[in-house]
């Protein structure tokens, strides 16, 4: 219930803002909405408690581990198994509520991760990391749509995650890409879309509009198997296009910390850039004798997709002004084959990119009333003018004027900025 709106009906009939009838309607209203949702806090408890009672009894087993025969060893491995298959399928059939299927499906998802360990440890079955991961994953995936759990979902982000980088980063895999973690997410998508659709602004779906980026993020380097120059290039079309998602309006329509989508794509956009800014990336590290194919093919798909995410963004009349930001990964591209043979000509260029992009900022900032957004801005032309400082020849006297310049920009604008609220309020007042 909306406590403060409640507390304030009072106020609103004796001021004859709304009647009595209209504040009975609403109250009533809040008091169904209530009664209809789940106890959010209730719920997390749940979670909460049913892993700590699954690690709590994994330590108990431990602890006597080793004056247990064999045959003992495997009903205690598969009895936390028994247990958890148990109370989710009683949540299912009873139709229980969604505290308890959340907290009934975390706990077997842990069972089933301790079930498979501890019968590879009592068999001397061999394998490794990424084999188990990929197992366990498998072996619960059903479980977001049977449950429809979010905080299943959730692991299951946490877990294709480790299996990705436990197979693409590790010493001995090096090399070898993580192909089955773009199956394993794209088996989650229809979950998350669900979400979008009919409960785009649960605090959930704001977690997972973190997690899914964040992951794709962590995991991207596991597909550079020989070109780490290709690189630069990959992880700017992946944060270009999730900037370009975050434009679609299941998404800017939402509170911007809501978007990481958005907020991750333009961070990243910006740190990429600030490092292609140097000279020596250019001359020492992006330089390509042969190109390989699955980088290339990599490249390709991320430009396409960004290509097509503009094109719908065009289509829903989303691009109604240039906002370079969104074109980023075009500029980009072309500078990257320059680069190959070219050192100075890019970075110059991408200076100057970086500048623009913190000029637009601003801009964007201003006309939405926007300080986060205006500082950020700001904070991209300070972050440039920081990078010259450390690769420049300039003098220790220009160099402190300009952060004197930056300095007194960050004042002056926020102050017209603030100016120029108050007046807007005042005139909205009157």
């Amino acid at each position: 219930m909306n406590l403060k709106l409640i507390k304030e009906l009072p106020e609103l009939i004796e001021n004859k803002v709304i009647s009595k009838e209209v504040a009975l309607s609403i109250e009533q209203y809040y008091h169904s909405k209530q009664n209809n949702s789940p106890n959010k806090l209730f719920m997390v408890f749940g979670v909460l408690g049913s892993i700590l009672v699954g690690l709590g009894i994994i330590l108990i087993l431990a602890h006597n581990w080793d004056d247990f025969t064999r045959s003992t060893k495997t009903i205690f491995a598969f009895l936390p198994l028994l247990i958890g298959q148990f109370f989710v399928g009683f949540s299912i059939l009873k139709k229980k509520s969604a505290t308890w299927k959340e907290a009934s499906g975390t706990f077997l998802f842990f069972a089933v991760g301790a079930s498979i360990s501890l019968v590879a440890q009592i068999y001397n079955i061999p394998g490794n990391m990424s084999s188990f991961l990929l197992t366990w994953i498998l072996l619960c995936l059903p479980l977001i749509y049977l449950l429809k759990s979010n905080s299943i979902m959730i692991l299951h982000l946490v877990f294709i995650t480790w299996y990705a980088c436990s197979y693409g980063y590790s010493f001995m895999n090096y090399g070898n890409s993580p192909w089955l973690y773009l199956a394993l997410l794209a088996l989650s998508l229809p979950h998350y879309w669900q979400l979008l659709k009919h409960k785009l602004d649960a605090n959930i779906t704001s977690i997972i509009n973190w997690l899914v980026p964040l992951s794709l993020i962590i995991t991207l380097g596991t597909f550079v198997e020989h070109e780490e120059a290709l690189g630069f290039l990959l992880y700017l079309l992946l944060f270009s296009l999730f900037y370009n998602i975050g434009k679609i309006p299941y998404f800017e329509n939402q509170k911007l910390r809501r978007n990481g989508f958005l907020i991750t794509g333009s961070l990243g956009i910006v740190t990429i850039l600030l490092i292609a800014s140097f000279r020596w990336l250019w001359k020492d590290i992006i330089r390509i004798d042969s190109f390989q194919v699955q980088e290339l093919y990599m490249s390709a798909i991320l430009f396409l997709m960004s290509i097509l995410t503009l094109v719908y963004l065009y289509l829903k009349h989303k691009v109604k002004s240039f906002n370079i930001f969104q074109f980023v990964f075009v500029i980009f591209t072309v500078l990257f084959f320059i680069g190959i043979n070219n050192e100075i000509v890019p970075a110059i260029l991408v200076n100057m990119l970086i500048f623009a992009l913190g000029v637009v900022t601003v801009k964007i900032g201003a006309d939405k009333f926007h300080f986060g957004v205006l500082n950020y801005g700001l904070l991209i032309i300070a972050a440039l003018v920081t990078c010259r400082f450390f690769d420049t020849d300039m003098s220790f006297v220009l160099r402190g004027l300009l952060f004197v310049g930056v300095g007194v920009g960050f004042f002056l604008t926020n102050y017209y900025m603030l100016k120029k609220q108050k007046s807007k309020t005042n005139s909205l007042k009157q």
